[in-house]
């Protein structure tokens, strides 16, 4: 991870940048200096040697000559002159590596040779014959006579002076690299340093923290790509603020849509989901095995809509039947330009309309059953009295009472079938009034005492109200306890009982409840004994004569409810049937 870092990359750049150039620098410094040396002695040995040919020229005394030479020449060196054939003079030198030589080798040299015909200077590195030293040897003629200046020294000298002076350089490149690495690395750490807090930002952007800002420390590039960040952050969290309310406004509709929602894939793999499209997966998944519903394996019945739809690349509509309920789903295709990436289904569960379409049709011919039978009976009758069947006046009155009491039997269906319109439209009008509660009890009971005795019907009334009074529409609670009662008593034997209750509940409610011991109402159909025309079912065993239009419940719950009460019924068959009604002490208007 350290040798990854930006860091130490730009740092070593550097280091081995400046290191190529120093160390470039020095080999030239260094042959530089070398020849430079080189050149320095040379000139300074033919300088010596011009000076020694200048003391020969201008002195004939030998012994002077020399002694001057002696006085000018650089002790370490060996100057070497020839007057003549014959004659010759060598130095000494405190070099103990300068030899003296033969002469015989100035004579043996082509190049000492051509100096000693006068033919040209001469400069050249050689070794001495019959040693390993190296010497720096320079000639030059006489200018005045013959002969010739020999002047040698030894390499060493050169050497050491080329050492000394490399060492400096190394020494000088050292610290310049050391230098150049303290520079590099603070250079590389001052401009990753906004980098590195950039890069830490960028991370905390990345967790979802978008207040989060790179402090600007200068104003070059780094400190413009500083401004461009917190500049981004800014931007990016705006982005994600409106995606966000975006997000939540579609999860808000989708969620508080009535139909079902589902999004797929191409794969086949579910998107999104409403609560409504959950409910009907759920439901298409019943039938699967525990572990897909726990790996959440999308059903056969959406697969092969999908397959459909990615294959026509058209709408696909389906209608499906499973557990009691029917959905319509409609499967279109999701484009992404020109390819078709997924779809979506929306699903609406037709449960209700279907139900709706089939009570509309059982209400018609319900209506059609109740109503055919009096006209039957009006048309019969009436053709009867026409064709002079009846030929007494009795006859006639019987037929005529007859189609009198079936006009009214059809001006009452006609009527509750209005009432109860109105009711379900929610136009019914409650007329609420403070009523005594014993006098009105009374005044119901005395109204079916008659009857019940003439059935041989024991008709009882308990009263348990502790107030005296209550809020409710006396008109309506009397048609809704006429109801009831009057069922009571058509549907209980002889010798049987009908009691009519009145009890004070805990919270101010009032309870009304009216058993029987009659035939009771089968278990399967108490939960449809308010729907309309319940008699027609039958499911509760009628007495001999019994009749009713069968809308009578029906009404009595709309009133109750109106009341914002409730209503509930427990039964068993011949064993009897109890009605609870619950009218709650204050009403919302």
């Amino acid at each position: 991870m350290f040798w990854r870092s930006i860091v130490v990359k730009l740092w070593a750049t550097i280091l081995l940048f400046f290191t190529f150039v120093l160390v470039t620098l020095t080999i030239l410094l260094l042959q530089f200096f070398e020849t430079y040396h080189e050149n320095e002695a040379e000139e300074e040995l033919m300088q010596a040697a011009n000076v020694v040919s200048k003391i020969i020229g201008e002195y004939h005394d030998r012994e002077l000559v020399t002694n001057t030479i002696e006085q000018v020449r650089d002790p370490s060196n060996r100057v070497v002159v020839f007057f003549n054939d014959m004659e010759y003079w060598i130095s000494d030198s405190t070099d103990k590596k300068l030899d003296s030589v033969e002469l015989d080798w100035f004579y043996s040299d082509e190049d000492l040779t051509e100096v000693l015909s006068h033919n040209g200077n001469l400069k050249k590195k050689t070794t001495l014959p019959n040693t390993d030293t190296e010497v720096l040897l320079v000639g030059q003629p006489l200018e005045s006579q013959l002969g010739a200046v020999f002047i040698y020294q030894s390499l060493d000298n050169i050497e050491e002076t080329t050492k000394q002076t490399t060492r400096l350089i190394v020494l000088a490149a050292g610290i310049a690299i050391i230098l150049t690495t303290f520079f590099a690395f603070f250079l590389s750490t001052r401009m990753t340093a906004p980098l590195i807090k950039m890069r830490k930002a960028a991370l905390e952007l990345a967790k979802g923290e978008f207040h989060t800002k790179v402090p600007i420390l200068t104003h070059d590039e780094i400190g413009e790509l500083a401004i461009a960040f917190n500049r981004m952050g800014r931007q990016l969290k705006y982005h994600i603020h409106a995606l966000n309310q975006e997000k939540e406004q579609v999860q808000s509709i989708l969620a508080s849509m009535a139909d079902g929602v589902i999004s797929l894939n191409r794969e086949g793999e579910v998107v999104l989901t409403n609560p409504p499209a959950d409910r009907f997966i759920d439901l298409l998944s019943f039938n699967q095995t525990s572990s897909n519903r726990e790996m959440k394996i999308v059903p056969n019945e959406l697969k092969e809509a999908l397959k459909q739809v990615i294959s026509r690349e058209e709408e696909v509509m389906r209608e499906i039947s499973i557990q009691g309920r029917t959905f319509v789903m409609l499967i279109s295709p999701l484009y992404n330009q020109s390819f078709i990436r997924g779809a979506v289904a929306v699903v609406r569960d037709m449960t209700e309309e279907r139900q709706l379409d089939k009570l509309r049709k059982d209400f018609i011919a319900n209506v059609s059953h109740e109503l055919r039978t009096p006209i039957s009976m009006l048309q019969g009758y009436s053709e009867a009295i026409m064709d002079d069947i009846a030929q007494s006046q009795d006859e006639k009155n019987e037929l005529a009472r007859i189609i009198y009491e079936e006009s009214l039997r059809m001006g009452r269906l006609v009527n509750e079938l209005l009432d109860l319109a109105r009711m379900e439209a929610g136009h019914i009008h409650l007329n609420m009034e403070e009523v005594n509660v014993t006098p009105y009890l009374t005044k119901i009971y005395k109204k079916f005492a008659g009857i019940a005795e003439e059935k041989s019907i024991h008709l009882l009334m308990e009263n348990n109200y502790k107030s005296e009074t209550f809020i409710f529409d006396p008109d309506r609670m009397e048609q809704v306890l006429t109801n009831l009662i009057d069922n009571a008593i058509r549907h209980t034997s002889e010798n049987g009982h009908v009691k009519l209750m009145v009890d004070s509940l805990a919270n101010g409610s009032i309870q009304f409840s009216v058993v029987d011991s009659g035939s009771g109402i089968k278990e399967e159909d108490l939960p449809f004994i308010f729907e309309r025309f319940y008699k027609a079912d039958k499911s509760r065993v009628k007495k001999e004569g019994a009749s009713g239009t069968g809308l009578g419940l029906a009404i009595a719950k709309n009133i109750i409810e109106a009341h914002q009460g409730t209503v509930d019924v427990h039964s068993k068959v011949d064993k009897g049937t109890t009605f609870i009604v619950t009218l709650p002490k204050s009403i919302k208007k």
